[in-house]
């Protein structure tokens, strides 16, 4: 074969292998193809122009972390290869450079994902070039009704057997662009301003999941505590979104290797859950920028506050679980899932500001940002779906039941670290004496230590209640629309939606009933 990708008859025999956020060789359904396709294979990333600069959504710590799971596939490749080839770097709009694969008589491979608005346009364009797109990520798509059934299907993925190249039989090659991890990391200035971020790749994903197996009965009591779920999760999120390892290798694992029990049951539903909200943008991209129910497309648009909204960034919105929480996502990019849908529940509930300012700055800063999970939890969390339940929480009853002892508060928060405990769940009534005593001055003064909440808990819950009341009922409504339903892609499906629609929508017998605003 020449090296233009074509043998000696002109027909096609080369393939690349475009990576994306699928940074593996194992169980990656479009390497797999590739080496059945064709006898020798090239693996490509293209470093995307529009995910760097200050116009880019990701943290620097994000895009460190990214480079690290390159750095460790290419090692990986160059092994594959004995040290032959490892991975290819292109810089730019990825079309261009697909563009010229194709020309040269390559035959290009990408496994399909969910994604976005310009994900979407981009993998079109590239679909037209005529790169193959292979699914095997156990989402269903091109199918009239995604959700039928999904449970079955979605358990016969995960027992599947993975997908396994036939590297031994493939030639691997790599191509010399001048293009490499140290090159972008100068032009883009990526070096991560954040802290305890973890090294990325398959191999540390790796070892982490070998060493959380063997914690994993005492996972159900790590959970909710951002204290104990720092060390005490699996910390595989970012891994995963990277596709350092995929979903059905992490439940094989701990499926083959982990004793039964409460903690391997919780854990492997949160990677059916992963699928599950994945699914969901996979059917509707419209998640990332537009309420799912038209009904509730401008709730709190015009409650916009730039101020408000700066507090909770930065974490002084006096409600201290909240800031701390604010204030470690801001200096680590990370945050334990309740801490995370607590801090959402304060913006979107009680504070009242627009959803997609909190969700961007989320997938801003989070590490494991996957934009599937982060702007699903956001709207459904938000109440956007029109679901007839909400989860309210009190970020007051956050520090009695998570941090009682105010570890986790003072090590974020110093400037409440002489207060005592029992007054940090509402430190704006601890008693002036006391104030004096340890030092740590509460009020609206500018030079107080720290403020009093920029909202009152129970005003603002109250005012949020009327306002969600008045349009809850022609919310349900609206999930009678098949296109709302497809959208909101419930576990239960279009059936689901209907089933809501009737029940407590405005045109039911009963009139709808009391929406449940669970506080937590």
């Amino acid at each position: 074969m020449d090296t233009d990708g074509r043998a000696a008859d002109g027909s096609p025999s080369g393939a690349v292998v475009w990576h994306r956020e699928d940074l593996r060789i194992r169980d990656h359904p479009a390497v797999t193809a590739a080496t059945t396709h064709a006898d020798v294979v090239l693996p490509l990333f293209v470093f995307d122009t529009g995910f760097y600069g200050d116009a880019g959504l990701a943290c620097d710590a994000r895009i460190r972390f990214l480079h690290e799971c390159l750095l460790d596939l290419d090692d990986r490749y160059d092994t594959a290869s004995a040290g032959h080839a490892g991975l290819t770097y292109g810089h730019g709009d990825p079309i261009p450079v697909l563009a010229a694969f194709i020309e040269a008589g390559w035959t290009v491979f990408a496994a399909r994902t969910p994604t976005g608005r310009y994900g979407l346009e981009r993998d079109e364009a590239a679909s037209d070039l005529g790169v193959r797109f292979v699914s095997g990520d156990g989402l269903r798509r091109d199918v009239d009704r995604t959700r039928d059934g999904w449970s079955d299907h979605i358990e016969a993925w995960f027992e599947a057997d993975p997908c396994e190249p036939s590297l031994s039989e493939t030639t691997l090659a790599g191509l010399e662009t001048g293009v490499t991890v140290d090159a972008i990391e100068r032009w883009y200035d990526t070096d991560p301003r954040k802290s305890q971020v973890p090294s990325g790749g398959t191999t540390v994903a790796r070892e982490k999941l070998e060493r959380f197996v063997g914690q994993l009965g005492d996972y159900p009591g790590n959970i909710s505590s951002p204290l104990d779920a720092r060390d005490g999760c699996s910390g595989l999120s970012p891994y995963i979104r990277f596709g350092c390892l995929s979903t059905r290798q992490v439940y094989q694992y701990v499926h083959d290797h982990a004793p039964d029990g409460r903690g391997r049951d919780m854990f492997t539903s949160r990677l059916f859950w992963n699928r599950h909200y994945n699914q969901k943008l996979e059917d509707w991209p419209g998640w990332l920028d537009t309420a799912v129910n038209p009904e509730l497309a401008g709730f709190n648009r015009e409650e916009y506050d730039p101020e408000l909204v700066a507090a909770w960034k930065e974490g002084r919105t006096g409600y201290p679980m909240v800031d701390a929480s604010m204030r470690c996502l801001r200096g680590t990019g990370w945050l334990n899932f309740r801490m995370r849908a607590m801090c959402a529940s304060v913006y979107y509930h009680l504070l009242q500001q627009p959803w997609r300012i909190g969700a961007d700055w989320y997938h801003h800063h989070l590490i494991d940002s996957d934009a599937a999970i982060n702007y699903t939890q956001w709207q459904s969390q938000a109440g956007l779906v029109g679901k007839p339940s909400l989860r309210l929480y009190n970020p007051r009853k956050q520090v009695r039941d998570q941090d009682p002892e105010g570890e986790w508060i003072r090590r974020w928060v110093p400037e409440l670290e002489g207060l005592p405990a029992e007054h940090l769940p509402q430190p704006e009534k601890t008693p002036p004496n006391v104030q004096a005593e340890c030092g740590v001055v509460i009020g609206d003064d500018p030079d107080a230590d720290y403020p009093r909440p920029v909202v009152e808990y129970e005003a603002a819950k109250e005012r949020f209640w009327r306002r969600y009341e008045d349009a809850k009922a022609a919310a349900a409504a609206r999930l009678a629309d098949e296109e709302v339903a497809r959208r909101a892609s419930l576990s239960r499906g279009i059936a689901g939606a209907r089933a809501i629609a009737e029940k407590y929508g405005e045109e039911s017998d009963d009139g709808g009933t009391q929406t449940d605003l669970t506080a937590f």
